[in-house]
C-alpha cells in the first residue's frame, strides 16, 4: 500500500496558529518535506521546528526565487520524485506548507504532479490574509461586500483598475513592488484607507499606516485597504 500525501498549512508564522490536526501529524511524521529558498533555512521548517520527531526524515526541496519558471519547476519535479519514492515505500508525507496549501501556496505545484497517483489530504491553515487582517484590527468586508485579492507585481495600470473598481482590498507580495503600490493608491486619493503589515504574527511584525510604511518591504508584507465608511460600526 502506498503512503498518504499530506499538505500541511503551518500560518502565517506563529507556531501557536497551526492547527490541532497539523501539530498531530507533523508530530508522528516518519518523513517530512518542505520548501526552502536555495541557500536559506526553511520559514516552513522553523515555523514546526518544535514539532517535528527526532529521527524524521527531512525531504528539502530548494526552490530559487527568479522571474523564470524553470528552474523552479524543476526544483517541485525532484521534490515530487523524492515524495514520491517514499509514499511507494508505503510511508506517509507531511508536507509543510506556509500559510493555506492552496492560497498562493507552492503545495500546489506538488499536488498537479503526485495527485493523480497517490492518495492526497489537504489539512488547511490560517491565510496571510486572515492573520494580517487580526493584527491590524482591521475587518475586511461585510453583509455584501466583495473582497479583492492582488498580488503586488500586477502592472501599475492593472493595479489601479482594479483597485479603483474594487470595494475592500489585499495586496499580497509587496516586496520589491512597495514604492509602485503606494504610489498607485496616493493617486487614488486612498492613503488614509491603507494598513501595511510585515511578518504577522512574528517578533518581527510592523503594523502601520501605508503613508508610515518603510521604504523598502520583505517579501512577506502585505497592504489592505477598505473604502467607505466602515460598515461593521
Amino acid at each position: 500500500m502506498s503512503g498518504v500525501l499530506y499538505g500541511v498549512g503551518l500560518g502565517p508564522g506563529d507556531p501557536d496558529l497551526m492547527t490541532f490536526k497539523a501539530h498531530r501529524l507533523i508530530s508522528g511524521a516518519r518523513v517530512v518535506a518542505y520548501p526552502a529558498l536555495a541557500g536559506a533555512p526553511s520559514f516552513a521548517r522553523a515555523i514546526a521546528a518544535g514539532v517535528i520527531a527526532p529521527g524524521a526524515r527531512e525531504i528539502v526541496m530548494d526552490v530559487p526565487m527568479t522571474p523564470e519558471r524553470a528552474p523552479a519547476q524543476a526544483a517541485y519535479d525532484l521534490g515530487a520524485a523524492q515524495i514520491a519514492q517514499a509514499l511507494e515505500a508505503g510511508d506517509d508525507v507531511i508536507c509543510l506548507c506556509e500559510g493555506d496549501p492552496f492560497f498562493y501556496g507552492s503545495f500546489m505545484y506538488l499536488y498537479a504532479r503526485l495527485s493523480d497517483r497517490f492518495e492526497v489530504e489537504i489539512v488547511p491553515g490560517v491565510t496571510s490574509v486572515t492573520a494580517c487582517a487580526a493584527r491590524a484590527g482591521m475587518p475586511l468586508c461585510a453583509r455584501n461586500e466583495r473582497l479583492t485579492v492582488l498580488p503586488g507585481p500586477l502592472p501599475e495600470a492593472e493595479l489601479r483598475g482594479r483597485i479603483e473598481g474594487a470595494e475592500s482590498v489585499v495586496i499580497m507580495k509587496v516586496g520589491r513592488h512597495l514604492a509602485k503600490i503606494r504610489g498607485v493608491i496616493e493617486g487614488l486619493g486612498l492613503m488614509s484607507r491603507a494598513v501595511y503589515v510585515e511578518r504577522a504574527s512574528l517578533p518581527e511584525e510592523v503594523v502601520c499606516p501605508l503613508s508610515e510604511a518603510p521604504e523598502a518591504a520583505p517579501y512577506f508584507s502585505m497592504i489592505l485597504l477598505t473604502k467607505g465608511a466602515d460598515p461593521w460600526l
